[in-house]
């Protein structure tokens, strides 16, 4: 064997065995919430008279959602003498006049509801809020995002929690306006469901550090102020926010049966901008907290499951040499007649990935009757995971070499029904070069497959097909998806 083959293979199992490491962590979550699931947090008590709430509204060129949240967000089932709205508007388009007509609209009906226009930016979301803060004396912040649709009885659940004065945060789960609108949104569900349903629920109950997820929560004002507010250096400042309050001795609590619909990107491009944003601003927040939670006082199985949470995406990167080596490794092995040791891949890839499955089936089995029928979308959302790696990659690149770039919003387009279009509607997720080089690994992979079949190597064929397959899914849906920028006539609603 020559010097660079025994890299080749060096450096291709060292890569598997950290990817498998992370996905014996899903395990070690799922076992988590299994023996914890019955945890679940309820109040001290309740206020004998409801306290005052300030709910934050940021929003940033949300002409076709901004309506639908001020609607339930004023439609909520909390006293109108208890309840302050603050619309938060940094757009840039016709979402201004829009927002400025609701406002006035229930300002007239006898709302508590002030609106705020920026024109800077300064700090993105985070400014926003700090400065939306400094104009409000309630003790509670609620902040629900403009692709959400708080339900009526969301503020009088969780205010009860704060009955106890070491609560500093209350998160309810998100749910999905439109999940059954394509196999896209029906993924993106599942990949939030194991997110809140597994991660949030075993981390919260089992006494380990989670986080707010920038939106459908409310804050106890001195846990921000204690926990050193809002700050911007990051692009997930809810998490960021969430690390320190905890460490300052704040208790967090999670909802898991308080669900706050949201709208889920109905096209590949939003997605990949969203996923681009949340993978850096995690290892943005990575490494800036991660120090300060080893040097905390705080329990180990707290620090160990930070130092997971807070580098997950990290796998995402490793993807790539994986990715790369994959077929080398396996070319290597079989011209030196090492065939039994191409079955090692297959426990290393099971740790892995199968992990995935076992992780989201479970999630799914917890929250949906119909869980059997769901676990269809198991394999697209495989295919997905792998396919996102160039675009997470160039995400985890950027916060490791400190490259800023601006807060970049989710584009939403008001998409409920099967029957809502979200092409020809303004607002669009970027274009560049991603989709090209997912393309070339999706043929790469191709030739792998190819090369797998014509010898026998029958083994390691499925893990093959994952990553061709996951590779040529995302690149074809984010080519096919490509639009123009057509700018619909917005009708302004009437201020009467």
């Amino acid at each position: 064997m020559s010097g660079a083959q025994l890299t080749v293979l060096i450096i291709y199992f060292s890569v598997l065995i950290v990817m498998a490491i992370y996905g014996l962590h899903r395990y070690h979550l799922v076992y988590l919430y299994t023996r914890y699931k019955n945890n679940v947090p309820k109040p001290k008590g309740e206020f004998e008279v409801l306290p005052r709430i300030t709910v934050q509204l940021p929003l940033y060129n949300e002409m076709h959602v901004v309506s639908r949240l001020i609607d339930a967000t004023c439609g909520m089932d909390y006293p109108k003498d208890k309840l302050e709205i603050q619309v938060l508007d940094d757009s840039t388009d016709e979402t201004s006049a829009l927002a400025s007509i609701l406002v006035d609209r229930y300002k007239q009906q006898g709302f508590d509801i002030r609106y705020f226009h920026r024109t800077d930016r300064e700090g993105f979301k985070a400014g926003a809020l700090h400065e939306g803060m400094k104009r409000s004396t309630s003790d509670y912040i609620a902040i629900f995002d403009a692709d959400f649709v708080p339900p009526p009885g969301l503020l009088r659940t969780m205010i009860h929690h704060f009955t106890d004065p070491q609560v500093g945060m209350v998160q309810s789960r998100w749910g999905h306006i439109n999940r059954d609108y394509s196999m896209l949104t029906q993924i993106q569900s599942i990949m939030l469901d194991g997110h809140f349903v597994i991660e949030h629920a075993a981390r919260n109950r089992s006494g380990r550090y989670f986080n707010f997820n920038g939106t459908a929560g409310i804050w106890r004002r001195r846990a921000i102020v204690e926990g050193g507010g809002w700050q911007h250096d990051t692009l997930t400042e809810d998490l960021d926010l969430s690390y320190r309050a905890q460490m300052r001795g704040w208790k967090f609590v999670f909802l898991l049966d308080l669900v706050s619909p949201a709208e889920l990107p109905p096209e590949m491009n939003a997605f990949k901008s969203q996923q681009h944003r949340w993978a850096k601003g995690s290892i943005q927040t990575m490494k800036k907290i991660l120090p300060r939670v080893w040097k905390a006082d705080v329990p180990m199985r707290v620090k160990v499951e930070a130092f997971f949470h807070l580098s997950a995406n990290i796998a995402y990167l490793l993807m790539i040499p994986l990715s790369i080596l994959m077929f080398p490794s396996m070319v290597i092995r079989y011209n030196l007649g090492w065939y039994d040791l191409l079955l090692i891949d297959f426990p290393l890839f099971a740790a892995a990935t199968l992990s995935v499955s076992t992780f989201y089936v479970v999630c799914q089995k917890e929250v949906y009757a119909n869980w059997p029928s769901r676990l269809r979308y198991l394999p697209p959302l495989m295919w997905l995971g792998v396919g996102l790696c160039i675009n997470n990659s160039k995400a985890v690149l950027e916060a490791l070499f400190n490259h800023q770039t601006p807060f970049a919003r989710t584009p939403k387009y008001g998409i409920e029904t099967a029957n809502d279009q979200w092409k020809g509607k303004k607002y669009s997720g970027k274009q560049d070069w991603q989709p090209y080089i997912e393309l070339l690994f999706g043929l790469y992979f191709s030739f792998a497959v190819f090369f797998a079949l014509t010898t026998g190597l029958y083994p390691i064929l499925p893990f093959l097909l994952l990553f061709q397959i996951g590779f040529l899914y995302t690149a074809s849906l984010s080519l096919i998806q490509r639009k123009e920028e057509d700018v619909p006539v917005l009708h302004m609603p009437n201020a009467d």
